[in-house]
This record gives structure tokens, sequence and C-alpha cells, in this order.
């Protein structure tokens, strides 16, 4: 039965420089792509191909050491270009520079119907595309032996500047559908897909088999796929849930109905220093160099994102698209000085706690940057993290139990359901800065190592 569900805890931070609904139609392309093991949490990469080797979309780069089944392959036809490390030799990136012409690694995806349950996970792991499919706990690439209860999409996107998926999806429905089946193939429970209830439900959705349509209200994180998971089937010790992207549902639906490992995807392109905020036709793992050149301001300290500015990854200007995400944003660093800033009216600065005279101003839009204004603090019970966290849990306790690293607290304090971006705005509002996402992940890797 469809769940209608309202929440009023969370925070809708007013950004300027949202992503106007515009496909660029310019001729530039990526000249680099890179696979970036550092979006893998718990993945131990070990290399197949070496630098200067042709590689095909679809052959496979590295696999992870502790589960080798989990292989991860590039996203376009050309040559290994470099791999890139860092400290302790640890592995960065796998640079790949594309061809003009684009060869596939061909995937016998004949007769559907009749494929098991077994042969489609072959495929899925041997394309390298079972990585987009993630799973609570631990919000870690899924492993392919369990049966999960459920597998969760979110429709839509509720971050600050989030790329719109009604536009995105828009003539994508036949591979949308094509992978909607793919995932019923893989679990005897529901595909619950998860729309906004503010809105009317958007063709592309509405048309879709095979799903439980839910509604959710409410501001962010109303958008997180863990959210959603709480109010309509919560993860439980001994249980298992899978999540996946809209757009990565389209990527294995393309693989089924082409026979290749298609990394077409469609970014927005987002943040106060763009001049022309739009979106952009790439590739997983492209490189942002030709999205922001002579695009950006160029009168200030830049910081670029490969994500939202909540749990986006730091990047260069001319660093790469991170494997999950499906936005760039660029803000201010904020390392100017700002003498007595606390002392002035702060109409211009966003605040929670109503700290400047903006609360005046409740649909005014706010250039922010990243300066965190101050630094760690003892971490207190302040009841700042349960007004945006619209879960029945006790946020600061279970970060707490982490830091001490006590399980049976981390447990029966709800470790298995939450993953870091339903935590991310506790860290936003946090007056005493601490590094709250970083903390779960520890978490998450504790528990990943202690009770595997």
């Amino acid at each position: 039965m469809p769940h209608k569900i309202k929440i009023r805890k969370g925070l809708n931070i007013p950004l300027k420089g949202k992503a106007e609904k515009i496909l660029d139609q310019s001729q530039k392309q990526s000249s680099l792509f890179a696979l970036k093991p550092t979006d893998f949490p718990s993945v131990t990469p070990k290399i197949v191909k070496k630098e200067g080797e042709a590689v095909k979309a679809g052959d496979i780069i590295f696999y992870d050491k502790y589960r080798p089944e989990i292989k991860f392959t590039a996203p376009v036809s050309g040559t290994l270009k470099s791999i890139v490390r860092g400290e302790r030799r640890k592995i960065l990136e796998f640079i790949i520079q594309p061809d003009d012409n684009q060869e596939y690694v061909k995937f016998d995806v004949e007769n559907f119907d009749t494929l098991s349950k077994e042969k489609v996970t072959e495929i899925l792991l041997t394309s390298g595309t079972w990585t987009l499919i993630r799973q609570r706990p631990y919000d870690i690439i899924a492993n392919p032996a369990d049966n999960p209860k459920a597998i969760f999409i979110s429709g839509f996107d509720s971050s600050p500047l989030a790329p719109d998926y009604d536009f995105i999806l828009n003539g994508q429905e036949a591979d949308l559908q094509k992978g909607i089946d793919v995932l019923k193939k893989l679990t005897n429970g529901n595909i619950h897909l998860t729309v906004n209830g503010a809105f009317p439900v958007n063709k592309v959705f509405a048309s879709l088999k095979g799903i439980e349509l839910n509604t959710i209200k409410g501001p962010h994180p109303a958008g997180n796929v863990g959210i959603q998971m709480h109010h309509i089937s919560p993860v439980n010790k001994g249980e298992v849930a899978w999540h996946i992207n809209p757009q990565d549902v389209v990527i294995i639906g393309r693989l089924f109905n082409k026979g290749i490992f298609d990394a077409n995807k469609i970014i927005a392109l987002t943040g106060s220093e763009v001049l022309k905020p739009r979106y952009f036709k790439t590739k997983i793992g492209s490189d942002i160099k030709y999205m922001v050149e002579n695009n950006v301001t160029t009168d200030t300290h830049l910081r670029y994102i490969s994500g939202n500015v909540l749990t986006g990854t730091k990047i260069s200007p001319d660093g790469f698209l991170s494997f999950y995400h499906n936005q760039i944003t660029v803000i201010p660093e904020g390392d100017e000085y700002e003498l007595f800033g606390w002392m002035l009216p702060g109409f211009d600065k966003f605040s929670v706690s109503r700290s400047f005279f903006s609360w005046l101003m409740p649909g005014k839009e706010y250039r922010m940057n990243a300066n965190l204004h101050g630094g760690e603090r003892p971490f207190v019970f302040s009841e700042e993290y349960e007004k945006v966290l619209p879960m029945d849990i006790y946020p600061v306790h279970l970060l707490k139990s982490i830091i001490i690293e006590d399980i049976d607290q981390m447990e029966a304090l709800g470790i298995y359901e939450v993953g870091e971006e339903d935590f991310a705005l506790c860290e936003f509002v946090c007056t005493s800065k601490i590094p709250v996402q970083s903390i779960l992940r520890k978490g998450f890797d504790l528990m990943i190592r202690e009770t595997s």
C-alpha cells in the first residue's frame, strides 16, 4: 500500500545559483575521466589495468580486494593515462584519456525475461554497474549474496541547489522502466519509489510499472532515501535494504536494452559563483574543467564541490565528478578576514537561530561560503540536531557512542538505518563544529570490522 508521509523537521538552505532548466548545447567535451576508489567506502582497490593500457568502456579497471566479485569498470574507452597515488601510496584516481570513437565491451543480455536472478547479478557485476546499488546498513556497495527486504529509489533531491530529476529523466522512460524490471529480479520485496508530495507526480514516474509509488512532503532531508526508508520500512538488526539513484537505474536499464555500459548522465552545474548555471550531458567520472572554464566569477577564491554543499567532496577546478554525484557546486571559499562580523546586523547572512536580521526576509537567497566561523568546541546536548533530523533516534547519543566505540549502544541507537547524508544538516547547524559525517563513517567502519 502506498505511503503518504509528511515531515516537519528539517531545513531548506536558500542558496543562490540554482541551475536553469537548459541543457548545454556547446560542443565542449571532457578531455579526461577518472574512477576514484575514495568514492567507495570500505573498498580496497586491486589493480587490473596498468598505466598506458588501452581500455574499452566496460573493461575492468580494479576490483575490491576483500570482495573480488565487486568490479569497477571504465566509463569510456581510451588509454589509462595514469594512476594517481597519495600518502602511503594510497590509490586516489585512475585517469583515462578517451578516444574520439568510443568502443564498448558487449554483454549478453538477450532473452531478458528468461534470465535468472543469478545471471542478472553476474551481468551487473561483470559490467561494473552493480556498484551503482548501495545498501543500508553502512551505506556501502550492496552485497550480491544478500536478499534485500526492499529496494528504495528517491524520485527527487531536496538538498541545496539540487538537480531536477523530472527534467533530467524526461525522454528516458524506456530505460528507466527496464532498470526497474532488472531490480525486480533482485528482490522478493517491494521497489519503493518516493516522490515529492508537494507537486503532481511527473508522468515519467506515474507511468512506471512494478513499483510502489509513495509521496513525502516536507523540508530537506525529505529527499534523502534514508529518511524515506525510516518512515516506510526501517532497517533493523539483521535486515538489509538496497537503494539506488534514478539516473543509475537508467544506466542499468541501458545496459540491458543495449548490451553495453553506457555511462552517460545529465548533471547540474550550480552555485552562486557560476555565471550560467545549467545542465550538462556528460559521463560518470568526467572532469569539470570544460564546464567551469570562463563560466565562474574571478574576483574571489572559489571552492569547487562534486555534489552539494552539505555532503559533496571538495575538488580542484580541473578535478573530476564523483561516481554517485549528479551535481557540481561552486561557492566562495570564505577565507577572507571579517572585522567584527558578529556585531553587524547580517542582512546578507543566513542564520538558523535568528542571530542576524536576515530572518526578516524569508524569501531571500544567499551567497554563502565555506567558512566554519570558528573551530571545534565541546560536544554538548543542545537539541539542535533533533530539530533538523526527522528520524526517531537520538543523534547526539549515537555519535557519542561511536566516539567511545560502544558497539552495543551503537546498535541500540539506530546505526543500522542511518547514512552520512541523513546527518549532514546536523553538521550544518552544529554550534560545536563537530565533524558529524566523518564520525558516522568511522562508526560504520568499526561495525563492519567488528561484526562482519
